[in-house]
């Protein structure tokens, strides 16, 4: 959905965002702002999805502070190149989620955001919100690829600056991939769903 043009005065990531806050989505549903096109809805994930969130947030819950959770519906504003995301997981200190000045809370503030593709995501989340993760900048944004060209794969980016990730790291599904500190977290891959095992 494309936004109509803000009032005088009120700046356009004002706008959208007061935009954002107004929609009425259906359950299960996601509302984004990915590019400059204006407020997005989001699909419901599948069981696949699911299944692979709820391993990545096993793992985490084990290793994150105690003033810090894993979220999965949090909204996230990029306020400098005007995006909101919800990533599929986000790690996000309590102070900020519970902060009423801080909605949607700010995307420099989460520590890491992990997206799992799906057949209809395969381009934002490789490129558009890779991009946006490190413009944030998030300090590690973790890619879940079932349908990687080289086979399924899980991609840690690491180090943003300058507008990207100065590092990235590969592991194919069925193995393992390191998070480092605040984590020191190993997240075994072995039963992540393959490509066959979504939905068609």
């Amino acid at each position: 959905m494309t936004e109509a043009a803000p009032a005088t005065g009120t700046s356009r990531w004002d706008y959208v965002l007061g935009t954002w806050k107004e929609l009425d989505v259906p359950e299960g549903w996601r509302a984004e702002i990915v590019d400059d096109n204006g407020v997005v809805l989001v699909a419901p994930p599948s069981d696949p999805h699911n299944y692979i969130a709820v391993r990545i947030t096993r793992a985490l819950n084990g290793v994150v502070p105690d003033d810090w959770d894993v979220y999965q519906t949090l909204g996230i504003q990029l306020p400098a190149i005007e995006r909101l995301y919800m990533p599929d997981l986000v790690v996000m200190p309590e102070s900020v989620v519970l902060d009423p000045e801080q909605t949607p809370c700010p995307a420099d503030a989460a520590e890491l955001a992990v997206e799992i593709v799906s057949r209809s995501s395969r381009d934002v989340d490789r490129k558009k919100k890779l991009w946006g993760y490190a413009h944030a900048p998030i300090p590690l944004y973790l890619l879940v690829d079932a349908w990687d060209e080289n086979g399924p794969s899980v991609t840690l980016y690491e180090q943003p600056g300058n507008g990207r990730y100065n590092q990235a790291t590969t592991a194919d599904f069925g193995d393992k991939i390191r998070l480092p500190e605040p984590f020191g977290l190993e997240i075994d891959t072995s039963r992540f769903p393959g490509p066959d095992e979504w939905p068609s």
